[in-house]
């Protein structure tokens, strides 16, 4: 049973430019924004803007980041014939829709985000008492709700981000969806399903607003979903009809769980540059080898002869998410019957790490050699993504009584 959807969702998803990205973000993120490109409308930023709210005052490190980022997505599999690639600074809707959202975001919900606070007790050593830090939450609404996103794959700890963007858009909606002349056309909308979609439409909409049944709003949600006789601009209409509301002007995103990351660091932490335990794309197969080979092992393997525990060695770790069964196997009894030394052990990790990293590390050097095509698909994923954001502007815009002249 295949898992594409019925029809493109879109997806949104970006990354902080930070510096090189290591197998920690290819295994947590890049393997599965390169399968979601296949089956989903896709918008991948590089969030530049994000990136000042903790490293405000090292600016020109970002903008050295930026391409160097984009790089490793292409040469990770991202493909801009698939996917809308951009960076977030190049479109300016993310900082205007930002800014009339701020406008009527309650201090509180900023403040309860729990990353908040568990951010600056870890960044202990920078200066974050600014609104950008405290906002960064809201911008990362705007992100997703400049291209009405149906999905944001993330992790479990930041589901209360994609939380707080539905609470602002279910705010937003309220304070502005009531359009003048609005149920006239709804019913305008509803004439044009045809008999039969109208009159279940109808039905079902009673269902729901008379009864509170869920399962007559889910089954609202999918004959609208399935219309092809209404425009886009009709079918929000509709879903806030249909709920009782005023028009949708910003649908709420859903979370998209992403499997947690397998990949450990060299010292069995969680791979992270903070740890200094990383493995770059972009690192030689000489030190690819020399970090593996100087790898801790299991501390009571004193002597090659020594039995050891491999549950006890961050070289273990690294056989879960490379080897297969027949090498699990050999590493286990080998290493619980001193039968195999550690160099021994590692040598399979090396050669499937180097394996893994030499097709990325072929496309980034072809990139690297040419980056005026980096900066063109970047370039081009802009004007896409800004014509996508512009539209949504002008509807907001255009609900919160602004005019454009």
């Amino acid at each position: 049973m295949s898992n594409t959807p019925s029809h493109k969702q879109r997806v949104l998803s970006g990354m902080r430019p930070t510096g090189l990205l290591h197998l920690g973000h290819y295994h947590g993120v890049l393997k599965n924004w390169v399968e979601m490109q296949h089956n989903y409308e896709c918008f991948f930023f590089v969030a530049d803007w994000h990136a000042l709210t903790t490293h405000y005052e090292t600016p020109d490190n970002i903008s050295l980041h930026v391409e160097d980022m984009a790089i490793d997505w292409l040469a990770a599999g991202i493909d801009p014939k698939l996917a809308t690639v951009f960076t977030q600074s190049h479109v300016p809707q993310h900082a205007e829709l930002h800014l009339l959202l701020s406008m009527i975001t309650p201090l509180g919900w900023l403040e309860r985000v729990p990353t908040y606070k568990d951010q600056q007790e870890k960044l202990k050593e920078r200066d974050l008492a600014t609104y950008g830090f405290l906002g960064y939450p809201l911008l990362q609404s705007a992100d997703i709700l400049i291209y009405k996103a149906d999905l944001v794959p993330v992790g479990e700890d930041q589901v209360a981000h994609i939380e707080l963007t539905r609470e602002v858009a279910r705010r937003f909606n309220h304070l502005y969806g009531r359009e003048t002349g609005f149920e006239e056309k709804a019913e305008q909308a509803i004439s044009k399903m045809g008999k039969k979609d109208a009159k279940r439409y109808r039905d079902l909409r009673r269902q729901y607003q008379e009864k509170g049944d869920a399962e007559a709003l889910a089954a609202g949600h999918a004959l609208l979903e399935a219309q092809h006789n209404v425009s886009a601009d009709d079918r929000e209409r509709l879903l806030g009809y249909l709920e009782g509301s005023g028009k949708i002007i910003l649908p709420e995103p859903q979370a998209a769980l992403t499997k947690a990351s397998r990949m450990p660091g060299l010292d069995g932490q969680k791979m992270s540059k903070s740890y200094n335990n990383t493995l770059s794309l972009r690192e030689t197969p000489a030190n690819v080898e020399k970090k593996i080979r100087t790898m801790p092992t299991d501390t009571n393997r004193v002597r090659r002869t020594d039995p050891g525990d491999p549950a006890r060695c961050p070289v273990w770790q690294f056989h879960e998410v490379y080897s297969d069964d027949k090498t699990k196997q050999w590493v286990q009894e080998g290493c619980r019957s001193a039968g195999i030394g550690c160099i021994d052990c590692k040598q399979p990790v090396i050669a499937a790490v180097q394996a893994e990293l030499a097709p990325i590390q072929q496309r980034a050097a072809e990139f690297e050699a040419d980056r005026t095509r980096v900066r063109d698909i970047l370039r081009e994923g802009a004007e896409a993504a800004r014509k996508v954001a512009a539209a949504t502007m002008a509807e907001v815009m255009s609900a919160a009584r602004f005019t454009h002249y």
